[in-house]
């Protein structure tokens, strides 16, 4: 009798770990069920991570893009400015060698000067100079060299010089140019050499 009762006992407890490990089965789940939960919360997590690391790429997309543009300008601007240092040298020393010539155009003028004189030339030797003057004018009209300075226009410092002042009783010819004493000289827009002229001064009491 008392091994019966022994042995429903075990049987009752045998029945009370399978419903045991059945209950913790089941909490197994639950916690599985639970992690899952985590799992989409990292995985959230994860995408804000992904949206602000690729915020910052394009910030520093954008931030290579501006900064390569600026060198780019930079860039551009240095070979313009080296550009136009190259030009102004070129200009500086094609003006300095066109310059030291026109004392040889002075040379040919004031031989020139004394028509009289010059016509009496033997006309050979004549006709050689004066076709050495006109390739030498040649010569410069292809660098865009002109005269300046002429009998009859308005005096103006910025292209002539003046040397004398004439005195003249007509009122219209006040502050005219009344004598080329050596020619002037532009290249292009700019004076390289200002003529040296007379003026006519008008005085009010010759009338």
């Amino acid at each position: 009798m008392k091994d019966k009762e022994e042995k429903e006992d075990n049987l009752n407890e045998s029945v009370e770990n399978i419903e045991e490990n059945s209950v913790s089965s089941d909490d197994s789940e639950v916690l599985e069920f639970e992690w899952n939960v985590d799992g989409e919360e990292d995985l959230k997590k994860t995408l804000k991570k992904f949206r602000a690391d690729l915020k910052e790429c394009k910030l520093q997309k954008e931030e290579y893009l501006n900064g390569w543009q600026k060198e780019r300008a930079d860039f551009a601007n240095y070979r313009k400015q080296e550009d136009d240092r190259k030009n102004n040298f070129s200009e500086a020393v094609r003006e300095r060698i066109l310059t030291r010539f026109l004392s040889v155009l002075d040379s040919f003028n004031m031989a020139f000067a004394n028509k009289e004189s010059w016509n009496k030339v033997d006309e050979n030797w004549r006709k050689g100079v004066e076709y050495i003057y006109a390739q030498l004018n040649t010569v410069f009209e292809e660098y865009d060299v002109k005269e300046i300075g002429m009998v009859g226009e308005n005096f103006d410092p910025n292209i002539h010089q003046s040397i004398d002042m004439t005195k003249t009783e007509k009122k219209e010819d006040n502050h005219k140019v009344s004598e080329v004493i050596q020619k002037g000289y532009k290249l292009g827009d700019r004076v390289i050499r200002a003529a040296r002229v007379n003026v006519f001064e008008y005085n009010e009491n010759t009338e």
